[in-house]
């Protein structure tokens, strides 16, 4: 097995890529970091109430907003106290811990579901895929740009897994409260009963959201009332780096379907599979599994769903790597296909022949690929069920709950 022959030479394959990585960037003194310019830049404009009213200039493109809620700006004052080299350091140092993070934690769910104790072999699996991670699309873009997914997720998937409701729901809420998108994640409680989970989470969302009033009412206000679901604000909808439903069918159509019916078509036939993968993920007492589904829906329903928030597709391979032994070559050829699709520029190559970010209609070979990561979210969705029922081999598993809380305390 290719694992096996790799894993003695996992921290070298880490420091390869890391290697690699930096290698790419350049010295710190050519870090873009876009994205997390915006932040470190805009973010004290919430002292003044500007915070969404004054943009940062970006040539190439156009002027790039504040898009986060207004605590977003509070908690990344800290950051902006720093000068702009230190904070590229910083975050990209932080993003890349966090990386590690996120695949230790799927992996001690992997080896829990195994019956298998976390030992120093799974810490070394927990190197070597942190080190072949680095190779995805998703994982690399959000390091040179500077973004918030590595960070966001690995604070929302350690709260989902979290043993104590209290915790993991208001870890949830207080990642929604700082970007939306994890609020997704309270549907992981709802489908395991973890009811007093669901209901922390809506308490810390409305405790970020209170804090956002105290910082900046005028600013919390025009966000929450004026601001909130406008897309086009956050960025170009039709462009192929948007991979939800929403980009993909705008990209088909030659227009920005919005909320119109081919989406809401599209978004009943994810709910369906969703309820699917999410009643066979529970049966089956698969935590990894369920949470992957939850996140996969909330990335197709998203109106905006870059390339680079598809990290959740990290976790999602190491599940199906590690189950595909009971699973058969299913499991096998979508993690291959998800393998290919991630490690491979193919966004980049997309984004390289339209003529710009604004402009929607295209030939349709390059409307076809423009849906490579929806169309497999689609797929993962439908067999999820099947992989699943082929891979229970416990016949006392029933609540993926249980599973997440043995991991909670292990993770500490």
């Amino acid at each position: 097995m290719l694992e096996r022959r790799l894993l003695p030479f996992a921290p070298l394959v880490l420091l390869l890529s890391l290697g690699r990585h930096f290698w790419l960037l350049g010295s710190p003194e050519g870090w873009g970091m876009i994205d997390l310019k915006v932040y470190w830049t805009l973010a004290p404009n919430l002292l003044t109430d500007q915070l969404y009213s004054i943009d940062m200039p970006f040539t190439a493109d156009f002027p790039l907003p504040f898009t986060y809620p207004p605590f977003a700006a509070l908690v990344f004052l800290p950051l902006t106290w720093l000068p702009w080299l230190a904070a590229r350091v910083v975050w990209q140092l932080l993003s890349l811990v966090c990386l590690w993070w996120l695949v230790r934690t799927a992996l001690r769910l992997v080896a829990t579901r195994s019956g298998q104790p976390w030992d120093a072999t799974w810490s070394r699996r927990a190197v070597l895929w942190t080190g072949l991670a680095l190779w995805a699309e998703p994982v690399r873009k959000t390091l040179d740009f500077g973004q918030i997914n590595l960070v966001l997720i690995a604070g929302a998937f350690a709260a989902i897994v979290a043993s104590r409701q209290l915790v993991a729901g208001l870890g949830v809420g207080v990642a929604a409260g700082l970007k939306l998108t994890p609020a997704i994640s309270s549907l992981y409680f709802l489908v395991t009963r973890r009811f007093a989970a669901a209901a922390w989470s809506v308490a810390g969302f409305a405790l970020t959201a209170a804090l956002g009033f105290l910082a900046s009412a005028a600013d919390s206000w025009r966000y929450w009332f004026d601001l909130l679901g406008a897309a086009d604000r956050v960025g170009p909808v039709g462009s192929a780096i948007n991979q939800s439903l929403r980009g993909a069918l705008s990209r088909s159509f030659g227009y920005d379907v919005g909320t119109s019916w081919p989406w809401l078509l599209a978004v009943a036939v994810s709910a369906v599979l969703t309820g699917f993968a999410l009643r066979a993920g529970v049966r089956a007492g698969d935590t990894l599994a369920t949470v992957v589904a939850v996140q996969v829906f909330g990335l197709l329903l998203s109106p905006i769903s870059w390339s680079h928030h598809w990290v959740w597709v990290v976790p999602l391979v190491l599940w199906l790597w590690y189950g595909a032994a009971r699973r058969g070559a299913l499991a096998l050829s979508l993690a291959a296909a998800w393998v290919l699709v991630t490690g491979t520029d193919l966004i980049t190559f997309l984004i390289d022949r339209q003529p710009s970010i604004w402009e929607i209609p295209r030939p349709w070979p390059l409307a076809a690929l423009g849906w490579c990561y929806p169309l497999l979210g689609l797929i993962t969705l439908a067999v999820l069920p099947r992989l699943l029922r082929a891979g229970t081999s416990r016949p006392d598993a029933g609540q993926a709950s249980g599973e997440a809380s043995k991991v909670g305390h292990g993770a500490g």
